[in-house]
């Protein structure tokens, strides 16, 4: 009996983009990030091979890790910020497992997501709250990004986006 290869949700995106299951669509990834820089009047970020490069890499390193979400300790050493993403995979009541169709412009917004819970005014979060990853995709100083992906082998994924230069300096506002 021959398998069937069953590829549903990502693989249209895939397919449909030209691209391989771990790239990133950079126009997306970078047009996500400046919708929220825009709401705050911070310039525009450009995309960075060079950074995207550390990113794919400790995306890399996670997915052979078991996927355990954890910052890169060489990220701070090369002066990058970074945000990382986790995304579980589609399970089936059949026991089957697939790739869930995550968007770049999704992943940026989880991050977005969190501004509802950023005050300028202290420039903290709400108590009990992250926003961080909010504030390092809004940082004024920060003007490249770039990021990388990895399918993990339970069909999970992570999303690692770092920032050149780095923000999320305590006590210094991100705009």
């Amino acid at each position: 009996m021959m398998k069937k290869n069953i590829c549903i949700g990502l693989c249209a995106y895939i397919f449909a983009s030209g691209a391989s299951a771990e790239s990133i669509n950079k126009a997306e990834m970078v047009n996500a990030h400046n919708k929220w820089r825009s709401e705050v009047g911070v310039r525009n970020l450009v995309w960075s091979n060079r950074v995207a490069r550390v990113a794919q890499s400790w995306a890399n390193q996670l997915k052979n890790e078991g996927c355990a979400m954890r910052h890169s300790p060489r990220t701070q050493r090369q002066g990058y910020g970074e945000n990382l993403y986790w995304a579980s995979a589609v399970r089936w009541s059949n026991g089957l497992r697939e790739v869930q169709n995550v968007s770049s412009r999704k992943v940026v917004d989880s991050w977005g997501s969190e501004k509802a819970d950023y005050r300028y005014s202290s420039n903290s979060c709400n108590r009990g709250a992250v926003c961080g990853h909010y504030t390092q995709v809004v940082w004024n100083k920060t003007t490249k990004v770039g990021c990388g992906m990895a399918i993990c082998d339970d069909k999970a994924q992570i999303w690692v986006c770092n920032y050149d230069p780095a923000g999320n300096y305590i006590g210094v506002r991100p705009y």
